[in-house]
């Protein structure tokens, strides 16, 4: 049964939520193995603490560290990150900027991957993050998994809600007060129940 890994980056918790809520749809599938790891941090703490991130880190300081040795084990590895003007964040890139070992070897070559994300605003850089994010993957030789418009949520007009065809997505709001609301957790479920799905038809 799959493996499924799910690395991720997160300062105030947005991400991480989402994180949780695709585990758990990846769980769904009967016999998959899920767990989560975080990349490194590179704010220096001082920052981190009068930003209030600091905090807000406790509530996921129990996740375990991510390192690119432990990717080839995975049949599917899905992402999280939030945006950094349009793209991922610095300390997801200097994670994937590791694993030239990983590449070199082909160690992620018809590896399942996917990628969510969170920005302060609906037009902030959600589907860039996204899209960019899979150029990284496909070097890596590895399939690209979205949320197909099956999941209805993503058509939802009654209300804001992050959510794209390229991957669960929040939106925090500019002060971080805004956390994922019900429609965008239930997408992230639905993206890892499909991740786990596809990686398990893969093995068979």
């Amino acid at each position: 049964m799959p493996e499924i890994q799910i690395v991720f980056y997160s300062m105030f918790g947005h991400v991480y939520q989402l994180a949780e809520a695709v585990a758990q749809g990846a769980r769904q599938v009967p016999g998959a193995e899920v767990a989560l790891y975080q990349t490194r941090e590179l704010v220096p703490e001082d920052r981190l603490e009068a930003s209030g991130a600091l905090q807000a880190r406790k509530a996921f300081s129990h996740i375990p560290w991510a390192s690119p040795e432990q990717l080839p084990r995975a049949d599917a590895i899905i992402f999280g990150t939030p945006t950094r003007f349009g793209n991922m964040c610095a300390q997801m890139r200097n994670f994937l900027d590791q694993t030239s070992s990983q590449w070199q070897k082909g160690d992620l070559i018809g590896k399942v991957g996917s990628v969510f994300t969170s920005t302060a605003s609906q037009h902030g850089g959600q589907e860039t993050t996204l899209t960019s994010f899979h150029t990284t993957l496909l070097h890596h030789g590895m399939i690209i998994v979205g949320v197909p418009y099956s999941e209805q949520r993503l058509l939802a007009m009654d209300e804001i809600s992050g959510g794209t065809p390229y991957g669960a997505s929040t939106i925090a709001d500019a002060d971080g007060s805004r956390m994922p609301s019900d429609n965008e957790l239930a997408i992230a479920r639905t993206q890892g129940g499909r991740v786990a799905d596809i990686a398990a038809r893969l093995l068979t």
